[in-house]
């Protein structure tokens, strides 16, 4: 099979959203199919709109011998009115990545209306989705006036190949000293970063530590507006910014710390969430999003309200004071991350599911002859 795939940039790109990207390439040609990246300029908002009109980039892909077109969702200003000229000019099925939705995200309010319009007419311009969540699927289908193929492909936990014993699990939260929180995400303010800092303020003197892993360059004015500043009120030689880091030293990250604490305005799935389960850490997330898909709270983390900087600081409190507790929770994280699909699980099954459809069409079009 042949396939086309939209992206913005490039797919070496360090997200989650590029990973999936990246993981479900990787899976299709391992197949034998052949995959053609198809690379958008990133710029702003408005200067995606133009590729609607790029009279190259729809040539290509009216002409392109593609037995399907994969789109990743992010892309939707480019392409929101681009596939609706291109649908009847050609056979094959476009399906879109579906990571989350830019309307689920918090905008300003006389931006919503206009972000939630256009994703709209992008969805309904597409043939099938595959969705890194349920929650996911769920806010795709509530913009969707009727129903699609879908299916919902989980990123798997294991690309870091997690190798902690319960024994190690066991000694780390025993070992006396300050509680060490790990952050790992771009430096956004969708992330929360700045949360976590607020929160770090109120608790005892030496009593954590932090280290933060992320992109720093990917929106500056943030950083300095908001997280520079906030690093600067409550470190006293307690937090290290590792910028972006190697797999190998991120696992060492994980390993080494006591719990992830990711308190994003909005997550359509985390897939540091549930690799940091895989090393026994616990996490601390946001009730916004798809973690409630893999935190339980109280049981293998704490989900709280996005900006409750309070709460975020009591259950941090807590578990620098309550290593039975520390403890109970990263077992029962370890755990969760066994039950989990693998990367190659969730990939093959996508990949199944998009054979089906360029199946299914070639299929209704041979009918239709």
């Amino acid at each position: 099979m042949r396939v086309g795939l939209i992206i913005y940039g490039r797919l070496e790109t360090l997200s989650g959203g590029y990973l999936y990207d990246r993981q479900l390439v990787e899976t299709l040609q391992r197949h034998g199919d052949e995959v053609d990246i198809i690379s958008l300029k990133p710029s702003g908002y408005g200067r995606h709109l133009i590729h609607n009109f790029d009279n190259t980039l729809f040539n290509h892909l009216r002409d392109a011998p593609y037995d399907l077109l994969l789109q990743d969702e992010l892309n939707h200003p480019s392409l929101f009115y681009l596939n609706r000229q291109l649908r009847p000019l050609v056979r094959y099925p476009i399906v879109s990545i579906v990571h989350h939705l830019r309307s689920d995200e918090r905008h300003s309010p006389w931006l919503l209306p206009a972000y939630r319009a256009i994703e709209r007419r992008y969805l309904t311009s597409v043939d099938a989705f595959i969705a890194n969540s349920r929650t996911t699927l769920l806010s795709v289908e509530a913009l969707l006036p009727g129903q699609r193929p879908t299916m919902v492909a989980y990123p798997g936990g294991d690309r870091l190949l997690p190798d902690v014993s319960q024994h190690t699990i066991v000694s780390r939260a025993q070992k006396p000293g300050p509680l060490r929180i790990l952050f790992v995400g771009n430096l956004i303010r969708r992330k929360g970063l700045h949360t976590l800092l607020a929160a770090l303020d109120y608790l005892p003197p030496r009593s954590w530590l932090l280290d933060i892993v992320g992109d720093p360059n990917v929106d500056p004015a943030y950083v300095q507006r908001d997280v520079r500043p906030a690093i600067r009120q409550v470190n006293q030689g307690q937090i290290t910014q590792h910028g972006v880091v190697s797999n190998w030293a991120l696992s060492a990250l994980y390993a080494q710390s006591h719990v992830l604490v990711l308190p994003s305005e909005y997550e359509g799935f985390g897939i540091v969430y549930i690799e940091a389960m895989g090393f026994g850490l616990p996490v601390i997330g946001s009730t916004a999003g798809a973690a409630n898909e893999i935190v339980q709270h109280s049981k293998n983390g704490f989900l709280l309200p996005p900006h409750n900087t309070l709460l975020l600081a009591k259950h941090l409190y807590l578990l620098s004071q309550d290593r039975r507790l520390l403890l109970r929770l990263g077992l029962a994280a370890q755990k969760r991350y066994q039950t989990h699909p693998t990367w190659d699980e969730s990939m093959s099954s996508a990949r199944l599911f998009l054979h089906e459809i360029a199946n299914q069409t070639h299929a209704i079009q041979q009918t239709n002859k």
